[in-house]
């Protein structure tokens, strides 16, 4: 039996992406949540946040400012909403430690949840350990009633702020633009920083990592009402990257809907749904009345996402992938089911959105990268984020925590000696056991194989018992892909070899023969979250 056809295609999968970006997993995370002012009037907010847990006995530690201390137990592929103190939301004063501090035995997705009425916004949490020390400030959108009459008098004519949280060191601010400001802060510690059209604010920078909000705590709305709007800034890259645009973001509010890129002229520009490629050196935003989301580069497409719906609203993902590839998106263990999907004018990818019909939903791709967000409606408009990534290795077997691991010794060796040789390596001489595996690990040995190897020992040997073949791992022997009159009789040889060649044919040879060992370790997969229980009935 010959890859060849499932090789080709895996390999072209892998052509046509970058290199892959960060996850959004991490031990220690800090939140804020922002003066959120719904409806001109006081209310008490809800704030919280979505957890999801990647492994079992993970224990998450919640410090909420000096207001509690608590603890939470999670497993794997377990999502939980968590409510946190009121008290917790940011008011006037532009220095504030309100934060809260999020510490996790395992690595865990968090998603903030702001919500005032019915005022709801959310944001993607970037792990501490992986915040940034610049960040590009985006263009004001335009908003009448809010930034056509900024007063500092008026709430919701107030600007725009940036608000800039300090990590776990002592760290010194600086905002620059057509007037430069400086701040220092204390170990997560808040700073809170108008942004004035005047002031031209082009970029935070800093000493020590931090995280950068863009938000405004009252941005006008329809019929005489406003609300929370911002976004959690990402850090800054200093190349040419691109972004996609899913229609289904500016559904039925064209006109309104903005691109605001933060570093290349004009900053400010409208949706075209024909032109929905946009080519930026920096940051790329889109707003629409009540949403402001950070738009996902195709640089950092990813593999495998966490989509939690949000009790009471209308749920959605939106995907954005290259159109050869849309038989292998999967939600949970199932392809999608009938999805719609929308070319992209002028570009190479489609888009498609998904009602959330559950309240997690594990949504990833078999061989290829792609983009996902969240999307949410409640009766004041849109909100949402891009969806938590977890994995950004493609794996046709579910969604990896823990890619696998192909290695190409740099050594000719005996069979024996090869197998030590992976031991010590903590991996072992690789089992070929079905064909799926076979083009997994053929795609990344193309990669490898930069010397042009030859030939390579496997984890295949024939019993000296019985005389038949057996895989080191156990599995049984079922799929082969012996060359032609391969393998020979118990005189001909007692181990597998492959070819390096096209069509990596095995064949038996003597154990003594040297050859590279290809040394593996198989991926962790995310499990799949445990069953709901079974209805009661009255007795």
């Amino acid at each position: 039996m010959c890859p060849g056809p499932l090789l080709v295609l895996l390999l072209a999968a892998l052509s046509s992406g970058s290199s892959p970006p960060e996850n959004n997993t991490g031990l220690s995370f800090i939140v804020v949540f922002p003066e959120n002012i719904a409806y001109y009037y006081p209310a008490t907010p809800q704030n919280k946040v979505q957890i999801t847990a990647l492994h079992d006995n993970t224990r998450i530690t919640f410090k909420q400012h000096t207001f509690d201390l608590t603890n939470a137990d999670m497993n794997a592929g377990e999502s939980k909403e968590f409510d946190l103190d009121a008290r917790l939301e940011l008011r006037m004063p532009l220095i504030s430690e309100k934060t809260l501090v999020i510490t996790s035995s395992n690595r865990i997705t968090v998603q903030a949840i702001s919500q005032k009425s019915n005022s709801l916004q959310t944001a993607l949490v970037i792990p501490t350990e992986k915040l940034g020390t610049e960040y590009l400030i985006p263009p004001i959108p335009s908003i009448q009633g809010t930034t056509d009459q900024v007063t500092v008098n008026v709430t919701e004519r107030n600007p725009f702020k940036l608000i800039i949280v300090s990590a776990d060191q002592d760290t010194k601010v600086t905002v620059t633009g057509a007037r430069t400001q400086k701040v220092s802060l204390k170990p997560q510690q808040i700073s809170s920083i108008w942004v004035h059209e005047r002031d031209e604010l082009r970029a935070v920078t800093a000493d020590q990592p931090v995280a950068v909000l863009f938000a405004h705590p009252c941005a006008n709305r329809q019929n005489c009402t406003c609300g929370l709007l911002y976004n959690m800034l990402p850090p800054a890259r200093n190349q040419k990257l691109k972004f996609y645009i899913p229609p289904f973001l500016a559904t039925g509010a064209v006109a309104e809907t903005f691109l605001l890129l933060s570093k290349e002229k004009p900053y400010n520009v409208a949706f075209d749904p024909d032109s929905p490629l946009v080519k930026t050196s920096g940051t790329a935003i889109l707003y629409r009345p009540g949403l402001l989301l950070a738009l996902v580069p195709e640089e950092d497409f990813a593999s495998c996402f966490v989509v939690n719906h949000i009790p009471d609203t209308k749920g959605f993902a939106v995907i954005v992938v290259h159109k050869d590839f849309t038989d292998g998106v999967q939600i949970g263990d199932l392809p999608l089911k009938n999805p719609a999907w929308q070319k992209l004018k002028g570009t190479e990818f489609v888009s498609t959105e998904l009602k959330l019909a559950l309240p997690q939903n594990f949504i990833w791709h078999k061989s290829s990268n792609m983009a996902v967000y969240f999307v949410g409606h409640t009766e004041s408009g849109l909100f949402g984020n891009p969806a938590p990534i977890i994995s950004t290795s493609p794996d046709p077997r579910g969604c990896t925590l823990t890619p696998e691991v192909v290695e190409l010794g740099n050594e000719a060796l005996g069979w024996r000696e090869s197998l030590q040789y992976c031991r010590d390596k903590n991996l072992e001489l690789v089992s070929l056991s079905n064909a799926t595996l076979w083009a997994q690990i053929h795609k990344k040995i193309v990669q490898a194989n930069s010397d042009n190897v030859r030939d390579v020992w496997i984890g295949m040997r024939r019993s000296s018992l019985t005389g038949e073949w057996y895989w080191l791992n156990k599995d049984p022997v079922t799929d082969t892909n012996w060359e032609k009159g391969e393998p020979g009789n118990a005189d001909d040889g007692q181990c597998a070899i492959m070819s390096l060649k096209k069509d990596f044919g095995w064949s038996d040879k003597d154990c003594c023969k040297t050859a590279r060992p290809l040394c593996y370790s198989k991926p962790v997969l995310l499990p799949p979250p445990p069953p709901p229980p079974p209805p009661r009935f009255p007795n």
